[in-house]
């Protein structure tokens, strides 16, 4: 227990520097998770931790960080549209699929031949937190190469919306194992039951409001509410109440808290909250989860991590071998299927190292697992490590990728004048803010893509501007009216 002006001290420092940090990261053309990452690794026990009293979280700092975990998680839910799966599409659900399945694979393969000691379980869990592509970084890149409405962008955040969904899918059926009481088909039985009752509950609710929506009763009853409530801020409160609801069902099932938030992000709409609500809901939960939580959270993962204990020859073989595996096949995935589907060599390889990049998620996830002592500190370094590597190279490859071909280094510098050589600011990450409530599309709360948007490389046509019709002769003998 440490004490309250202590508590204020390390809260104070770790927020002032992880958002310094995370400037500096996106001034050099990174995502600022790995500013904050660093900052974290810097005053935690692989550097400066131990002299300043910061080698381990304590239960103040420990209690923010689950919190942040739980928004964090319901970010990515609301990252995610469920009309916009029903509509992406045959080939963008193959690839989603297809970019979490082989590297979860191949990962798997890898921990059991390099990391004998380790149960099937856990390499089951390495392997998933090191296949997760992050949608929010993903969003980030694409509005830093001006993709946000074409329809390469539309492909890589499909892909990590599917890789995403899946991803959160396999690791309640995971948890629910290691929770199981039995053995074998005994617990696979019961832990697909669960998630399948969960995720029923999830969809059971969604289709009531969609029904409700296409029955034009929601929107009556809605607008009344919204009428009569005068509590100020009260709908973020509500969304707090179903975050944390659906937290606790989901803990109740022994699937964790953290499946409950993300799959109650899916429930919060446009539609189902309203334009001018979602819209302020929005601003006010990205102020709180941009300004203060996902800062801290990420500095709290680098202060888990202690990079002292990979130092051995054994750590370092697993470090770099985990690294070479997910990153290679998460690029070579994302450029086989891109192939496939006809896209020239330069974009679909930008678009496996696009798709490489980890984040929020998995991270989320380790902490979790490192909570629940199923990862060792040194497995979560790894985990980590990993995540803030692939999350470094993704724009860099990418970038590379499309300048190595004249016709799409072309294309780049037309999308994004300022990433041509020599302009001023090039290459840093400038996110834009876009709150519209109009039409669906890119913003940074939730990156997503209307596919009825029409593609920057075939802009609408507009017709040429008519000359103003001549008013008809007047007869001969008539004036001319007055004006």
């Amino acid at each position: 227990m440490v004490s309250t002006t202590q508590f204020i001290i390390d809260l104070s420092l770790l927020l002032a520097s992880s958002v310094v940090a995370g400037e500096i990261a996106n001034r050099l053309g990174q995502a600022a998770l790995v500013g904050q990452l660093l900052v974290g690794v810097l005053l935690g026990p692989t550097l400066i931790g131990p002299y300043i009293g910061l080698s381990s979280l304590s239960p103040e700092l420990g209690a923010i960080q689950t919190l942040a975990t739980v928004f964090i998680l319901f970010l990515a839910g609301l990252d995610i549209v469920p009309e916009q799966i029903y509509r992406m599409g045959a080939p963008n659900a193959l690839m989603g699929v297809a970019v979490f399945t082989v590297p979860f694979a191949a990962l798997t393969v890898a921990v059991h031949v390099i990391y004998p000691g380790t149960s099937l379980l856990t390499s089951l869990f390495l392997s998933l937190t090191l296949s997760i592509t992050a949608l929010p970084v993903m969003g980030i890149m694409l509005i830093e190469f001006g993709l946000t409405k074409s329809a390469l962008g539309r492909l890589v955040m499909n892909t990590a919306l599917i890789n995403e969904l899946v991803a959160v899918s396999v690791f309640a059926v995971l948890l629910q194992l290691r929770n199981g009481a039995s053995s074998g088909l005994t617990d696979i039985a019961i832990a697909s039951v669960s998630v399948a009752l969960f995720i029923s509950v999830m969809l059971t609710i969604h289709m009531i409001l969609r029904t409700l929506r296409a029955a034009r009763w929601w929107e009556g009853l809605r607008i009344k509410f919204q009428q009569s409530w005068r509590t100020r801020e009260g709908g973020f409160a509500l969304l707090m109440v179903l975050v944390l609801g659906a937290s606790l069902f989901s803990q109740f099932l022994g699937l964790t808290f953290v499946v409950g938030a993300f799959y109650a992000g899916l429930l919060v709409t446009r539609e189902s909250a309203g334009a001018a609500v979602h819209q302020s809901i929005s601003k006010v939960f990205d102020a709180v989860s941009w300004g203060f939580f996902i800062p801290l959270f990420f500095a709290f993962v680098g202060i888990e991590m202690n990079l002292r204990l990979v130092g051995s020859s054994f750590n370092i073989l697993l470090l770099v071998v985990l690294l070479a595996v997910a990153l290679l096949t998460k690029v070579m995935t994302g450029y086989g299927v891109a192939r496939i589907l006809k896209w020239s060599e330069p974009n679909a390889l930008a678009v496996g190292y696009l798709v490489s990049s980890r984040g929020a998620v998995e991270l989320a996830m380790a902490v979790t697992l490192l909570g629940l002592h199923v990862f060792t500190t040194t497995q979560f370094t790894i985990v980590a490590a990993v995540g803030l590597v692939t999350t470094i190279v993704a724009p860099i490859g990418a970038l590379r990728s499309w300048e190595s071909d004249s016709a799409t280094r072309e294309e780049l510098y037309q999308r994004v004048p300022r990433l041509r050589p020599g302009q001023e600011r090039n290459r840093s990450f400038t996110p834009s803010f876009n709150y519209a409530s109009g039409t669906e599309e890119f913003d940074f709360s939730g990156f997503r893509a209307d596919p009825q948007t029409p593609r920057p490389e075939e802009p609408p046509s507009e017709a040429p501007p008519r000359a103003p019709s001549k008013p008809p002769p007047l007869p001969k003998g008539s004036r001319e009216p007055p004006p």
